[in-house]
């Protein structure tokens, strides 16, 4: 059966759902645009707009990622290259084929659906058709700011590589299923699908699609990279590696230099490219001061923003953390004014991972050689402090390789060893830049200044380190600058900040062990070269 078809403002893609499966009975909207979307969602009643006109939703229980429901199918075409764990689940062929026959009848049900043909990689040579078949517009409109939106031309031969079913408000059976609740997110390669049930939760849609790009990279001997990435007024490219909370986003939307994207991109041998169509910004205690075009696109038609509380006069308030810290807004990169128009740069010529050690043991910035590098890629530590976690009371070491261990398919030494060759063959600087704590830590300090922060990453950015004295840290044997212009040199060096000199002692001691237990699980795939950057425990 031929699904039945609205044409929306000429942007339809082919007018066959039924090669996925679906023979819906309702309306079908394909590729609105998303103002008619966001308009589409109030009269939906799923959500609200605030007073500058920006649409906000609420995601119920699940307000951030589910990672305990995300499956991949094991079968032939993806068993040998698949790293199978905690993090990378399989699932049967038939635990998927059941629960897709019930999204699929689920979806046939609906009044309506919203369909978006879109893409995922700014570059032509890798770029990825997907289409996204969901039951709400705002979910629609999502994807739409997320992922890179055809031209007009292209929409009536598209050819989706791979689909995604969402179906949010579908509730599965955990038992009867044989899953681990009513939430799930299962990738098949071999069908080119996704399925999706249970969660409302955004994040969902955008990070399955990285995770498939993940995997097809490297394949080809290309880096994918959970990293935001810039361009300086030289055209120079800077990736920056980190973990949720840790600064990519903001310190990526420089105004001194055009911003690629904020979180997914690959790099091949012409250089970086966004995955991404769009930005998905965390909204916790965001201020026009600090962080002013990201602000800026919460006052902009089109933005969604993610369980943000609104006061009684309907403007976000962004301090607010009663539905969850995870707070989100996604927005087009068009939202950005000083951006890069393709979405591409060149090959980088520093890469920077960002930590957030709340332990107050690792310096503000330090240089890494190429080893180091690759030794704190697979490592992708920060910390979580008390407050931010039930139960957490006291700095909590976090370790998720490559910055991005809940989607990376593949052994992390495969990303690793990428990394490692690129960044040799392109000579590329690579910097530790720590936004978390110093002067004791959590509990006894504040976080870094994001002012500091930001001159020491534009003194790293713009070379002028080369005439500064570097010291060699004696745990982690990085090098650390003695001075940087506006920022306090007492607090470079983090043992000459802490007041008892024996508890700084016990703590980096304490830290490097976790560095080393957290390793164990990687070094039989790792260099000599690599091994020796870890971390030493020295004598108090």
């Amino acid at each position: 059966m031929v699904a039945p078809l609205r044409q929306d403002a000429g942007l339809r893609g082919p007018v066959e759902l039924d090669t996925h499966g679906l023979s819906p009975n309702g309306e079908i909207h394909w590729n609105l645009e998303g103002e008619e979307l966001i308009v589409r969602a109030i009269e939906r009643n799923e959500g609200v707009l605030s007073k500058h006109g920006v649409l906000v939703t609420k995601t119920g229980d699940r307000t951030g990622r589910s990672p305990n429901d995300k499956f991949i199918v094991k079968e032939e075409v993806v068993e040998d290259r698949i790293w199978w764990g905690d993090v990378n689940v399989p699932t049967s062929r038939d635990v998927f084929e059941n629960l897709r026959e019930k999204v699929r009848n689920y979806l046939n049900s609906q009044p309506e659906l919203f369909v978006q043909d879109v893409y995922a990689g700014a570059d032509e040579k890798q770029k990825l058709a997907v289409r996204v078949i969901s039951e709400n517009a705002w979910h629609s409109a999502f994807a739409r700011n997320m992922f890179i939106r055809p031209k007009k031309m292209d929409l009536q031969s598209f050819l989706p590589e791979f689909t995604i079913l969402h179906a949010p408000h579908f509730l599965a059976n955990a038992e009867e299923d044989g899953i681990n609740s009513e939430v799930f997110v299962i990738v098949c390669f071999s069908e080119k699908q996704v399925i999706i049930g249970g969660t409302r939760y955004a994040g969902e849609i955008k990070k399955s699609i990285f995770s498939i790009m993940n995997y097809l990279l490297p394949l080809d001997g290309h880096l994918p990279m959970h990293c935001s990435a810039n361009v300086g007024k030289d055209g120079d490219c800077a990736v920056f590696f980190g973990l949720s909370g840790t600064g990519k986003t903001t310190l990526s939307a420089d105004p001194q230099r055009p911003l690629i994207g904020d979180d997914e991109h690959g790099w091949n041998d012409d250089g970086v490219f966004n995955f991404e169509g769009g930005c998905y910004a965390k909204m916790i205690n965001l201020s026009e001061e600090d962080e002013p075009e990201i602000f800026a696109t919460t006052r902009m038609s089109g933005t969604i923003l993610e369980n943000v509380v609104l006061d009684e006069d309907g403007v976000p308030d962004f301090t607010d953390v009663s539905l969850t810290q995870n707070t989100r807004g996604s927005y087009p990169l068009e939202s950005i004014e000083n951006r890069v128009i393709d979405s591409k740069g060149g090959l980088p010529k520093n890469v920077v991972l960002l930590t957030c050690d709340a332990f107050g043991v690792l310096p503000p910035i330090s240089k890494l050689t190429p080893e180091q590098a690759a030794y704190h890629f697979i490592s992708g530590y920060t910390a979580k402090v008390a407050g931010t976690e039930i139960g957490v009371f006291e700095p909590l070491a976090t370790f998720s390789a490559c910055f991005g261990a809940p989607f990376m398919p593949m052994h992390p030494s495969v990303y690793a060893d990428l990394l490692s060759k690129k960044v040799a063959e392109n000579n590329s600087s690579c910097w530790l830049l720590n936004t978390g704590w110093v002067a004791g830590g959590f509990g006894k300090s504040g976080r870094i200044k994001i002012k500091w922060t930001r001159a020491l990453l534009n003194a790293a950015l713009n070379d002028l380190f080369e005439d500064v004295e570097f010291v060699v840290d004696e745990r982690f044997n990085f090098q650390i600058p003695t001075s940087c212009e506006g920022v306090p040199s007492d607090i470079l060096q983090p043992q000459k900040s802490w007041e008892n000199k024996s508890d700084y002692d016990k703590t980096a001691n304490r830290l490097a062990n976790m560095f080393n237990e957290n390793f164990k699980n990687f070094s039989s795939g790792c260099s000599d070269a690599v091994l020796s950057a870890s971390p030493r425990v020295i004598d108090e």
